[in-house]
């Protein structure tokens, strides 16, 4: 079952069961994927967006929420950042498990090998081939870094 169909279901139930907070961050869920298919009309793409998208949008609200709630701790709104964080438990359960520290390395040692990457220069396709595969399960902001290293160090 693709990661749309379990959003709406799960919706479905938090509207028998009349949990407002759940419902109401099911239904941010499915406006930004109306979203992104809105967008994808108006550039003639495919009006439905496919399950790595959906997972994509996902981690990318994930992260946005993050940032709120650290945001609202700095700033003493407490109330505001567990409101944030339930908001992050409610998405990640649509989300694949995040892979640790030693799967990530292994992920890109991988993606090096399969993809003939010798440089810096071809770090966009290692980031491809990644994003491609492991879309909703690695923080992409800090595996950038990480693919960087690998080529630098596969250089020398």
């Amino acid at each position: 079952m693709d990661t749309r169909t379990r959003v709406n279901q799960a919706l479905k139930q938090a509207m028998k069961d009349k949990e407002a907070g759940r419902l109401a961050t099911l239904r941010l869920i499915n406006a930004a994927i109306k979203d992104r298919e809105i967008a994808a009309r108006g550039a003639g793409e495919d009006t439905l967006i496919g399950d790595v998208d959906v997972l994509a949008i996902m981690g990318k609200m994930t992260k946005q929420r993050k940032e709120s709630a650290r945001a609202y701790e700095e700033g003493g709104r407490l109330d505001l950042a567990e409101r944030e964080l339930d908001e992050i438990s409610i998405i990640e359960e649509f989300l694949p498990k995040q892979l640790n520290d030693d799967e990530v390395a292994a992920a890109i040692r991988e993606a090096v090998g399969a993809t003939g990457a010798e440089s810096i220069r071809d770090m966009g396709k290692v980031m491809g081939a990644l994003k491609e595969k492991y879309t909703g399960q690695m923080d992409f902001g800090k595996v950038g870094g990480m693919v960087k290293t690998a080529l630098c160090t596969a250089k020398d």
